[in-house]
């Protein structure tokens, strides 16, 4: 990949202005697709990155090419989408009209859809996988803090498109298995929901064992269900997707101590999520949960947690209330 040609970022919000801002910090050539007001704050502000160990950095608005106008990735070499979900055929199209015929397509999306999505909207195109681990918050004014650890896995490819995107402070490693990883990243996923409909941190939710009872119920019921289809998924963590609901249901001081071992995060880290509903947009439950209870319709097995939640999920959208605040004990209701 050619250091002269650009990295476009295609809907840069918390993890797109990160990602693109670390890779300007080395010096790459990035162009931000961001809504105008994410780039009045940049213009402003400097795109300012900190990170859960401390770190801290601004990189100048000139260092950057940023705008609304999709044209800025006419000479690109790679464009990362970063949007949700629900707007990945969008996108695609966006990419299709504005993007050189040669450009790679590095999905940095949760859920297991999109990469097949840009496909067919892209013939012709290089598309690749991506999974991204940790969370990032945005604090506003320009600032984006990466609240939790992890490496970034994109798909192996002839190019070396991993190898060629890291750079100092943000790791990107390639899989040859990468179905495998973005299973196991949409399991770990289905505590994003968990997370925003109790409006407590990261950190706190998962000291306290009854949170992590019902996230080792989630990912119970969605192992069976995703194992139905036949599919093996690829933990995100150091700890296999198997290991994860024994874990989870530890007395606190041991989950506490394994915890400490295998990740880090912030006391005051959310998920994305979370701040959807506080901020009133529409969330990605029906590409995590929502996925796992037509799994299991087609299947003809139970999810009542994952239809639970989505119903949840989905009520406090329309409440436009931000998180309700809610007990693991009302969240089962009545499905314990």
């Amino acid at each position: 990949m050619s250091k002269d040609r650009t990295i476009g970022v295609a809907g840069a919000g918390s993890i797109g202005c990160f990602v693109g801002g670390m890779l300007a910090a080395s010096g790459r050539k990035v162009a931000l697709l961001a809504r105008p007001r994410v780039v009045a704050e940049i213009t402003a502000n400097g795109l300012r990155l900190s990170n859960f160990d401390g770190v801290a950095q601004t990189i100048p608005a000139a260092s950057l090419t940023l705008s609304d106008d999709p044209s800025i990735f006419g000479d690109a070499a790679v464009v990362l989408v970063t949007v949700k979900s629900a707007d990945t055929r969008e996108m695609a199209a966006t990419i299709a009209r504005h993007a050189p015929d040669d450009v790679v397509v590095v999905s940095l999306q949760n859920g297991v859809g999109n990469v097949a999505t840009l496909r067919e909207h892209l013939p012709g195109r290089c598309v690749l996988g991506g999974m991204v681990p940790f969370n990032v918050v945005s604090l506003g004014e320009g600032r984006f803090h990466r609240s939790t650890s992890g490496e970034i896995v994109v798909a192996q490819d002839e190019a070396g498109t991993a190898e060629a995107l890291s750079v100092p402070g943000l790791t990107m490693r390639a899989t040859d298995n990468f179905e495998g990883v973005q299973w196991g990243k949409l399991i770990v996923n289905l505590n994003n929901a968990l997370n925003a409909l109790s409006d407590i941190p990261l950190r706190s939710q998962l000291a306290q064992r009854s949170w992590r009872r019902l996230f080792a119920d989630q990912m119970t019921e969605g192992l069976a269900v995703i194992r139905a289809e036949g599919i093996t998924p690829v933990s995100p963590t150091p700890l296999p997707s198997g290991w994860m609901p024994p874990l989870l249901r530890l007395p606190d001081a041991l989950f506490e101590m394994l915890l400490g071992r295998t990740m880090k995060i912030d006391p005051e880290a959310r998920s994305s999520m979370w701040e959807d509903l506080q901020r009133g947009r529409r969330t990605e439950v029906d590409y995590l949960q929502g996925v796992i209870t037509e799994m299991a319709a087609r299947r003809g097995l139970q999810a009542p947690l994952s239809r639970r939640i989505v119903e949840l999920v989905k009520k406090a959208e329309a409440d436009g209330k931000g998180s309700p605040g809610l007990s693991p004990e009302q969240i089962r209701g009545s499905t314990s």
